[in-house]
């Protein structure tokens, strides 16, 4: 475990040798096509598995990085419409385009659905756009503490360096960043928090663990009273509801009051993402944020969220609402 603290950074030196662009002519993986008729490279995300018969496509640029680390497949590529992109195992974690939809709603539904987040806790999200929405919350003097636990620093340091207005406060001195299994830091800490972000890669490999009861359970351990936690389900209502019915099961099976909500985004696949959120807290409205800022506020501070679109990413289509078996009641 490697522990940052108090403004220390994990910028380091990366490869030398990719310090310009990648030549993609000459450059073999998965994902990247060429496309003779158009004379262009292309992107693509499949997965017979999450997304059968159907795929994502973004025309490359430039490869900018390509390495393998200890965890994962790492890939940055500029593409012609979405600016900078980061993909891990082939499927794509954020643009430039568009992360802010989803960096936005993952932090701000819980931080603005709890009375008094003072204590906040992120496991995963090494692009560290978590970081920069609550930075939000910690210069109104809301949040007092964050602790991020990413288990590939080279996620970190990558994204410091290709996409700049994500990770610019990696290394807030309100930050204190632990490199180490997340699974591994709830089961061994003692701390409490008021909210939980999880922020994790999609369920496959070591991921898994993070998608199953007793993560849920390590989850509610580490809460404050009323605490609230937050994380992606990976699938959206138009991919595997079957799925996302058995997540919500099991989720309900640790915390009394659970709902799910969904982000709009054209990178993420059908162009949405689930999202669950859940507390102790049984009367608790997580539909409804408790504090909210004016509209000159809400815009200076956010692209996407609102408290319009907080209250709105709950609402479901009547099909996924009846299969899911969610009380709308509070919605």
């Amino acid at each position: 475990m490697h522990e940052y603290q108090n403004g220390s950074s994990v910028d380091a030196t990366l490869n030398q040798d990719q310090d310009q662009p990648i030549d993609i002519s000459k450059f073999n993986h998965d994902t990247i096509s060429y496309d003779t008729k158009s004379q262009t490279y292309w992107f693509y995300e499949k997965s017979a598995d999450a997304f059968p018969g159907q795929a994502f496509g973004l025309q490359v640029d430039q490869i900018l990085y390509h390495t393998k680390s200890q965890y994962q497949d790492i890939l940055i590529f500029k593409s012609s419409t979405f600016g900078n992109v980061l993909v891990l195992n082939g499927i794509i974690q954020c643009t430039e385009k568009d992360e802010f939809a989803y960096q936005e709603l993952i932090t701000h539904v819980p931080i603005m659905s709890h009375p008094s987040p003072k204590r906040v806790l992120v496991i995963g999200g090494g692009d560290c756009g978590v970081i920069r929405e609550l930075i939000k919350h910690v210069e109104d003097d809301t949040v007092e503490s964050i602790t991020m636990v990413e288990i590939d620093d080279m996620v970190i340091k990558l994204s410091t360096k290709y996409l700049p207005q994500m990770a610019k406060y990696h290394n807030h001195p309100k930050l204190k960043l632990i490199i180490d299994d997340g699974f591994k830091f709830l089961r061994e800490t003692k701390l409490k928090f008021d909210v939980i972000v999880t922020d994790s890669s999609d369920p496959e490999g070591p991921a898994e663990e993070f998608f199953q009861v007793n993560y849920f359970k390590l989850l509610r351990n580490a809460l404050n009273t009323r605490g609230i936690v937050i994380m992606q389900s990976s699938e959206n209502i138009w991919l595997n509801l079957k799925y996302l019915k058995n997540l919500i099961k099991k989720c309900k099976y640790v915390f009394p009051n659970v709902k799910f909500c969904q982000c709009y985004m054209p990178s993420y696949t059908s162009g949405q993402l689930g999202l669950l959120v859940a507390t102790t807290h049984e009367s608790l409205d997580l539909t409804k944020p408790l504090r909210t800022f004016d509209k000159r506020k809400e815009s200076q501070l956010f692209k996407y969220y609102n408290q319009l679109v907080h209250q709105s990413s709950f609402i479901l289509p009547t099909w996924a609402q009846e299969y899911l078996e969610i009380d709308e009641e509070s919605v």
